[in-house]
């Protein structure tokens, strides 16, 4: 998954990023902004080819995967610290005995703590992978020295607000439907096992029926949290001076806040403004979540096997 990811992913945030309209109804109705130039996945992924080549896919894969592990280990260590917490136990089955609120809300908490522990180089990742050519940093180290010169270390944190509001229904809708989705695939078995006549009583769910549950989970939160992805990405690229031919610039302190970012893309771009680049996400995200899930599940049962 991790070379096809950055490939959907420099798709997604070539789309989010751009100010102009995608779709002709909007651009009809406004006389902003000329023309976007990526206006579906395959006319993006032809034109990032033209013009930069196979890396260009590749852009920020250095940062993203300098995030993706510390998120992922702060995400699940504080994800089985909470629920270990809440249900008085650290095995995984008695988890599933936690009320949907508690699943969500140890969700959402779990992420907000990989975000703020991770958040430098997310940055850092939407601003190598938005840059286009020519490039407005070499180097990850380049970006890194040029936001501590002209912002300060505060620059490193830029967007942390709105990126903490996505996240907190992101990963709690993410992770409680994930724990739904297995309630119901477990009842399903047990189900299945009765009309059988079994004397199984074995309702533990296949890996197939785990990647299942995270696929429907990675898609069901990333379509209704988009919109706040979207915002969040244009917090974070504000300032960057890449080419005009990318179409127009954010400047520094374009939008106030999130109501007014919200408010803005509206005005400009209309309501599908606020779902650019949701195609490729969801491509991206899905299997993506549905991998994690299945490897943190059988990683999770081999270690309470060797304490056991």
């Amino acid at each position: 998954m991790g070379k096809f990811g950055f490939f959907i992913n420099m798709l997604a945030h070539s789309s989010v990023v751009q100010l102009e309209p995608t779709s002709s109804w909007t651009l009809l109705q406004r006389e902003l902004y000329k023309p976007s130039k990526y206006t579906g996945i395959l006319q993006a992924a032809k034109d990032i080819y033209l013009e930069e080549g196979l890396p260009g896919f590749w852009r920020g894969n250095v940062p993203a995967l300098l995030m993706y592990m510390p998120y992922t280990a702060i995400q699940f260590m504080v994800l089985h610290k909470l629920k270990s917490f809440a249900a008085g136990s650290s095995k995984t089955e008695d988890h599933l005995q936690l009320s949907p609120y508690l699943s969500y809300l140890s969700g959402a908490l779990a992420g907000c703590a990989a975000t703020v522990g991770s958040y430098p180089f997310d940055l850092l990742r939407t601003i190598l992978a938005s840059q286009g050519e020519p490039k407005v940093y070499s180097s990850m180290r380049s970006a890194f020295v040029d936001i501590i010169k002209t912002r300060g270390a505060r620059g490193l944190y830029a967007g942390l607000g709105p990126t903490l509001v996505e996240i907190i229904p992101y990963a709690g809708l993410q992770f409680g439907t994930y724990d739904t989705c297995k309630r119901w695939m477990m009842s399903w078995n047990r189900y299945r096992l009765s009309n059988l006549s079994s004397s199984r009583s074995d309702d533990s769910l296949s890996s197939f029926q785990l990647f299942l549950c995270g696929f429907a989970a990675g898609t069901f939160s990333k379509a209704v949290c988009h919109p706040l992805d979207v915002v969040k990405k244009r917090f974070q690229i504000e300032g960057l001076q890449r080419h005009p031919k990318y179409g127009a610039r954010l400047e520094n302190r374009s939008y106030k806040n999130m109501f007014d970012a919200v408010k803005q893309i509206l005005r400009t771009e209309g309501w599908p403004g606020l779902y650019k680049g949701l195609y490729p996400s969801i491509i991206k995200s899905a299997p993506a979540g549905a991998v994690t899930f299945v490897a943190y599940e059988y990683t999770s049962d081999w270690l309470e096997s060797l304490v056991s």
